[in-house]
């Protein structure tokens, strides 16, 4: 081999190194909440958000309006994954592929209410409503008062949820997998509302 090839080589060696090194690496879990603050996230609209032993709760402030906090970081494909425990009412939702401008938010709910409320049901902010909710049998997956685990995933067109470990609703949408956007927790307008959240994480896919 000649020095010229030789020197070739490791030039197209270093290339491929330095490329794959500077790569996010998808499917690695990543926390989206540092038990600490609010770094990494905004407030949208004047509802309470604050954390506490290192918990992130939201409460209905005293003009009982929505509110929005959501990552700063867009999101397309992804798997969710989190904690939440409703206290008082728990009307709530985590919002993907959405975009805010002051409390009006474009884009898809996974629901966080209390039973019989759909819990895990899709629906369209601004848009087409509800898209799908669960049977009534997967009710009773919810704990009201205690900790309960979601996970949402959407790849493409496709969006799942699970609540504790059972899957609520598969759900094929074109315009779903059309746009990217954050990721968001809400606080539902009406006042009375709580809920803590815990455990949030995602992973690129």
């Amino acid at each position: 081999m000649t020095k010229t090839s030789i020197i070739f080589l490791s030039l197209l060696s270093f290339i491929f190194i330095t490329s794959f090194a500077q790569t996010p690496k998808k499917g690695k879990w990543d926390a989206l909440f540092n038990k600490k603050d609010l770094l990494g996230w905004k407030i949208y609209g004047t509802e309470k958000w604050y954390v506490e032993n290192g918990e992130l709760i939201c409460e209905s402030g005293s003009d009982k309006e929505y509110g929005y906090l959501g990552t700063n970081q867009k999101f397309k494909d992804f798997e969710l994954s989190l904690q939440f425990k409703q206290e008082a009412d728990g009307n709530s939702g985590v919002f993907f592929h959405s975009s805010i401008e002051g409390t009006k938010i474009t884009g898809w709910q996974a629901e966080v209410a209390p039973p019989g409320h759909w819990t895990g049901g899709i629906y369209e902010s601004y848009g087409r409503g509800w898209l799908i909710k669960p049977t009534e049998d997967k009710d009773k997956a919810l704990k009201m008062g205690e900790w309960n685990e979601m996970i949402v995933k959407v790849v493409g067109n496709n969006v799942k949820t699970y609540l504790n470990g059972t899957e609520m609703i598969t759900f094929t949408d074109d315009k779903i997998g059309s746009v990217d956007g954050i990721i968001a927790l809400q606080i539902h307008s009406g006042g009375g509302i709580k809920v803590k959240w815990r455990k949030i994480k995602v992973r690129e896919i």
